[in-house]
């Protein structure tokens, strides 16, 4: 059976006063329950988040990973860097990156493969927009994007990452897939890894994203192939996101 995983992703919120008190009361509250949860603060905060939560359940990752090793690229934080400060993941093909910062699937490969390559297990972010969902070419859409991370990385990289679905059409607008639209996706994710390794298809852990709360965590969380969420501002509220995750709980 696939363990449970919430991931908290922060984005570009939350001043130092309150991240230090949010971490404090997840780890103070953290309940007992089979899943792990991992929180993704600014990279400002890496640092103190990782040195607050050390000899806790609690786990540090990252908004994204640089394309490469080192170098002259400017704004980026590289795998080694991130490494220094414990951080076990890192969130690549993000959709407010693909969007804001032309991350192509290529891009994104790349990203995912330094990831890799620095021992820090990708969180491959796939998501399809309100247009294409009506068009019908949902599935044909997340299926390149993971493709083409296959192509670059190999299929056997899937050994130690994640994959997550967020719809566009769901993410910051209060709006959320129902489980069984979720479920749909998800499900043909795992069917496209199954077609290239039974072995992977059966072990690795696919995230629905987008709007999860409280509310609709359960019902996402029944799914047979949702084996986690991806959590955007309930992530912000130490109540909202302890809630989420003690619903592996039932």
């Amino acid at each position: 059976m696939r363990r449970g995983l919430v991931i908290g992703n922060w984005k570009m919120n939350i001043n130092w006063h309150s991240a230090i008190a949010l971490v404090d009361g997840i780890v103070a509250d953290m309940p007992a329950v089979n899943a792990d949860l991992v929180v993704c603060p600014p990279y400002l905060y890496i640092p103190e988040v990782s040195a607050r939560i050390t000899d806790t359940r609690l786990i540090c990752g990252s908004q994204n990973i640089a394309a490469h090793a080192e170098g002259a690229y400017t704004g980026e934080i590289s795998g080694s860097m991130l490494r220094e400060f414990d951080c076990k993941y890192a969130i690549v093909g993000h959709s407010e990156h693909r969007k804001y910062y032309a991350d192509d699937n290529v891009v994104v490969a790349k990203r995912y493969r330094q990831a890799i390559a620095s021992g820090i297990v990708p969180i491959l972010s796939t998501g399809d927009s309100l247009a294409q969902r009506k068009q019908g070419t949902t599935f044909e859409v997340v299926a390149k994007q993971i493709e083409d991370v296959i192509d670059i990385a190999g299929i056997d990289s899937f050994h130690h990452a994640v994959i997550s679905y967020e719809p566009l059409w769901a993410i910051g607008t209060g709006r959320t897939a129902t489980g069984e639209q979720a479920q749909e996706v998800l499900e043909f994710i795992r069917r496209l890894i199954d077609s290239k390794s039974p072995e992977i298809a059966e072990k690795i852990q696919i995230l629905y994203g987008g709007s999860v709360k409280p509310e609709n965590a359960k019902n996402l969380l029944a799914m047979p192939d949702i084996d986690g969420v991806l959590v955007g501002g309930a992530s912000l509220d130490t109540d909202s996101f302890l809630k989420i995750y003690s619903s592996f709980q039932n």
